[in-house]
This record gives structure tokens, C-alpha cells and sequence, in this order.
């Protein structure tokens, strides 16, 4: 898939505010900092599209990025972040519920983890709550620039060991670097197929 446009669109606090027309979406979601804005950019082909942070929790409404005025991109909150109230939280932790399970336009989710990282005790209950709400989705491991393949090949099925087997599930799984362009083309494709 060719991008020959990307653009943000708006933010939406909750489900009732996201974008009215309605076009194929696909959610990116994962633990704060774990480089949604690097892959936004990443998929973009440009690097100033999402704005990249090293403080985690930046994002905390939902932002919506158009790409070739065709279909979008939704960016989540990261799950996990703990620097605000219980009731800030709360409110978009069910704004990012809500938009899971109930948005009718949503086609599948991408779960980014970093490829760094033995498995996160909160990226696995996160990967059983997707499970038990049947929502489709993927897996993006993120930064392998920053170590070598084999490295991510054990990190891969490590993870797969720890949160796939359990669950009998099999997602795609893409590997991915903003720095070095790995994934981007792969991941393009698998949106293209899931909208033809």
C-alpha cells in the first residue's frame, strides 16, 4: 500500500467524540512509552506526523490520524500509565473499553510491546482482556534497532511462550524500528488485506 497522505484528524476524550464518518480503523495500543507515535510516523513516512515523547502517559485522549483520506489510524492511550488520578484513569481507561469493544468501524488492534522487554505481567492481562472480548488483533514488537535479531527472536518467543500459549491463540506478529524502517511495509500490507 502506497501512503500518499497522512493527517491528523482530531482527539476524542471518549467513543461519543471520535469521528462521525465512518471509514476502516485500526487501534494501536500498548504500555505507555512503548513508541505508538514512532510507528504512527513510521507508517506516516513522515517523522513529525505524532508528536514523540520520552514522558510516558502523553497521550491520554484518543487520537485519530486519516491516511489517504481512506482509512485511520487510532491512537489509544497507553494502558498501565499511573501518573494522574484514579478518576482520570478510570475515565480513559473506559474511554479505550468502550472504543474496543463497541466501535463499529474498527477492524483490528495492533498491541505494540517492546521488543526489549522479558513479558510484562500487564501486557498479558491486556492480551486475556482482548482475548475474553474477541477482539482481533496483532502484535507489534517495537524498537528491534536497538538490539540484535536474535535478541528479538528470543524476546518474540519468550512471549509467545508466556502470553500466546495459554490462550491458544496464534495473531500475526510484526517487528518493527522507526529507525531502520523494519515492519512498515509488512504491517501496510496487512491493513490493505484486512480492508479488501
Amino acid at each position: 500500500m502506497k501512503i500518499k497522505s497522512a493527517d491528523f484528524e482530531l482527539s476524542a476524550p471518549n467513543l461519543r467524540g471520535c469521528p462521525a464518518r465512518p471509514l476502516p480503523e485500526f487501534a494501536l495500543i500498548g504500555r505507555s512509552n512503548v513508541g505508538n507515535s514512532s510507528l504512527i510516523n513510521l507508517l506516516a513516512g513522515r517523522a513529525d506526523l505524532a508528536r514523540v515523547s520520552d514522558q510516558p502517559g502523553k497521550t491520554r485522549l484518543l487520537n485519530f490520524y486519516l491516511f489517504n483520506a481512506t482509512w485511520r489510524l487510532a491512537d489509544l492511550p497507553g494502558y498501565g500509565y499511573a501518573h494522574v488520578s484514579k478518576q482520570e484513569r478510570a475515565d480513559f481507561n473506559q474511554a479505550v473499553a468502550d472504543f474496543l469493544t463497541q466501535r463499529e468501524s474498527l477492524l483490528h488492534t495492533c498491541v505494540l510491546i517492546d521488543s526489549r522487554l522479558p513479558p510484562q505481567p500487564i501486557d498479558l492481562a491486556f492480551l486475556e482482556w482482548l482475548t475474553g472480548e474477541r477482539v482481533p488483533f496483532s502484535l507489534v514488537f517495537t524498537k528491534t534497532d536497538k538490539q540484535s535479531r536474535s535478541a528479538t527472536m528470543t524476546a518474540v518467543d519468550r512471549f509467545k511462550q508466556a502470553a500466546l500459549r495459554d490462550l491458544g491463540l496464534e495473531p500475526m506478529i510484526f517487528l518493527t524500528s522507526a529507525k531502520t524502517k523494519a515492519g512498515r511495509t509488512e504491517l501496510l500490507q496487512h491493513f490493505h488485506d484486512l480492508m479488501a
